[in-house]
């Protein structure tokens, strides 16, 4: 790989997704793996360039089910105005969060002090979970102009609905309720305190209301789950009252069948062991079969390689997640990207894509 491609997207990075300023705190967080350093010391490189003071942070890789070194929790808890989690599989659990939850100014609780500190608006921040140089290169410099306004034409075509339709044409029959909640973009603009998303960038997201959920999905391009895995056959999965009553299909439903178990159980061994308040392991433990998050893809630059982080952004694809969701009122241990191809979307009865063609 080219190293000045590399150099040159880490400079899109630094001056039009966060928009790096001099004098600015800046901490990059990675593993030893060959893909995320380079890409890390690219970043270093352009937030160094561009007059920040910049921090490489590297700790082993981290899986749904693993805490961040304690380091790297203190580096992000003296709240840098830029973190960026460029990691090999997650930035890992908070140990400390997860025993003692953080109260936002509104009121939520946060288990990581990561996503506490976004949320409170103290930091600004990308997280790039299984990112490659190619995908660094080829759907990170793109025009971001054309994607904000595609995100954010969607998002008021969503303002204010109450409910979303899912059909595809191998039998996704699948809806639920959006009434109070208010769809995110990943528009790649994160120059804003409170503003984050992936890299790359490209899509609209929203949690379901708990519980509204109903209906079947067929999963038919990636899941996330381990690792991504680009489907050998789809993997039917069943809800009712907003969580999985069951999934079938090939050797990637096992698994799936599998992880859901692990992080069911995992909840009261964390209880057991002071980690998780007893009175929270039932709930992360319910939330395992939960059904988190609707999201729609919109980078024109990616497609589906077998790596959810680019899968869920290809134009033409939605995802739904299982586990927990962006609105803090579903916990869970994880949080499993499901994409689907060619779907048909209705939002209020509207359509919103035919096919995986956007109207809108």
């Amino acid at each position: 790989m080219n190293s000045k491609k590399l150099l040159d997207a880490a400079k899109t990075v630094s001056k039009k997704v966060l928009k790096v300023k001099k004098g600015e705190r800046t901490l990059i967080i990675t593993n030893p793996k060959k893909d995320c350093l380079e890409i890390s010391q690219a970043l270093y490189n352009a937030f160094n360039e561009a007059g920040a003071y910049p921090t490489l942070m590297i700790q082993p890789v981290k899986s749904s089910f693993d805490y961040m070194n304690v380091e790297v929790r203190e580096a992000i808890a003296s709240i840098p105005q830029v973190v960026c989690s460029i990691s090999y599989e997650r930035l890992g659990k908070d140990p400390v969060c997860l025993k003692e939850p953080l109260l936002s100014s509104d009121g939520k609780e946060y288990d990581n002090v990561f996503n506490f500190l976004l949320a409170e608006k103290e930091i600004r921040a990308v997280w790039s979970p299984g990112i490659t140089k190619r995908i660094f290169v080829e759907a990170v410099p793109i025009n971001y102009e054309k994607l904000k306004q595609r995100c954010h034409a969607i998002k008021e075509f969503m303002k204010g609905a109450s409910e979303v339709k899912i059909q595809t044409l191998n039998g996704t029959d699948f809806s639920f309720s959006i009434k109070g909640r208010e769809a995110k973009v990943d528009d790649g603009d994160f120059s804003g305190f409170g503003k984050g998303g992936n890299l790359p960038a490209g899509e609209i997201f929203i949690s379901p209301v708990v519980g509204s959920s109903k209906g079947t999905f067929i999963v038919d391009g990636s899941i996330s789950m381990e690792k991504t895995f680009l489907l050998k056959s789809p993997i039917k999965i069943e809800v009712e009252n907003g969580y999985i009553k069951k999934v079938s299909g090939g050797s990637e439903a096992e698994t799936l069948k599998r992880l859901i178990r692990k992080a069911s159980i995992k909840p009261f061994k964390l209880a057991e062991k002071g980690i998780l308040p007893k009175d929270k392991a039932l709930e992360y433990s319910k939330n395992a079969k939960h059904i988190g998050e609707f999201g729609l893809g919109l980078n024109d630059k990616a497609r589906i390689v077998g790596n959810v982080l680019e899968d869920e952004k290809v134009l033409g694809t939605i995802h739904i997640a299982i586990g927990s969701n962006y609105d803090e009122d579903a916990p869970a241990l994880i949080h499993y990207d499901c994409v689907i191809k060619k779907p048909s979307v209705f939002i209020d009865g509207e359509p919103l894509m035919k096919n995986g063609k956007l109207i809108v």
